[in-house]
């Protein structure tokens, strides 16, 4: 017999971005290897109580051919023997969305859609859980991902899974987002076993910002005057400097050195530049 996912979960789509994701939370091992499903363009499916895996890449597959949100449900329940112990949320790619429950979910259990987003969970709390979501999703600002993890916060504030909390995962797709520009997957993070998993997911997208997301132009500045002098102390401070007056060349080599050392690529400035999102990592790092 499989194991129900009870859980909660958000999927929804930016069709100005071409986005698609889905942010998911559960008493449950693993959430992020079952729920959520999103390709860039195209939409997002989140799939679970006794989640039935194939509705992911089939969901996919029906949006993908011009079905709506709605439509490629329907597709999903017709085929499908056990539907009255499913439930999916269904979103396309001009921010239509379905959500089915089936009757034999464990209360409390059931969805919303709005805009560009279907929300849903079983074994909840509370209806709350899932009106809050997808209420904090419509007000966040943000990206995609940020509005996501805005809903799932306010699902867990609001009540959650009635269970308790383990695992959580965040999938968003934006064509050629992912590394180096050269795949779709713009954020692939996952918590799988965690006393606070949504702290922890929220913790590791920080970070995932941090060292991928593009630098934000307001934070770019000239490398000169106290900033560089305060960036040298830095680099002499962790060992990346022998001392604070070392010639030009011996700087800008040292710099590029801890820039590559902790994945700082996607942050790296012409010569003369820094991104001071740097400068506050490079503050806060700690010395053996």
């Amino acid at each position: 017999m499989n194991q129900i996912i009870a859980t909660f979960s958000i999927a929804a789509v930016d069709p100005a971005t071409g986005e698609a994701g889905v942010a998911v939370q559960s008493k449950f091992l693993g959430v992020g290897s079952v729920v959520p499903w999103a390709k860039a363009g195209v939409g997002a499916v989140a799939t679970q109580a006794f989640a039935n895996p194939a509705y992911g890449p089939e969901g996919l597959y029906y949006l993908s051919q011009g079905k709506s949100a709605q439509e490629t449900l329907n597709e999903l329940i017709a085929n499908d023997e056990s539907t009255a112990d499913r439930q999916v949320g269904v979103v396309d790619n001009q921010g239509c969305a379905a959500t089915y429950t089936g009757d034999r979910c464990y209360e409390w259990a059931g969805g919303i859609t709005g805009r560009n987003y279907a929300a849903q969970g079983n074994i909840l709390v509370n209806r709350e859980t899932v009106t809050e979501m997808g209420k904090a999703f419509e007000e966040s600002e943000g990206t995609l991902a940020d509005r996501l993890l805005s809903g799932l916060q306010a699902a867990q504030r609001a009540g959650g899974d009635r269970r308790g909390k383990q695992s959580a995962a965040i999938y968003v797709e934006k064509e050629k987002g992912g590394y180096g520009g050269l795949s779709n997957v713009f954020v692939d993070l996952r918590v799988d076993d965690h006393p606070d998993p949504i702290d922890e997911l929220t913790r590791i997208y920080h970070l995932h910002q941090l060292y991928f997301a593009q630098s934000k132009p307001e934070q770019i500045k000239p490398l000169e005057g106290t900033l560089k002098n305060e960036v040298s102390q830095e680099l002499k401070r962790i060992g990346y400097l022998s001392s604070s007056d070392n010639n030009e060349n011996e700087f800008y080599s040292a710099l590029k050195t801890f820039l590559h050392t902790e994945n700082f690529e996607e942050r790296e400035q012409e010569k003369g530049l820094i991104d001071l999102e740097v400068v506050k990592y490079l503050k806060n790092m700690k010395t053996d």
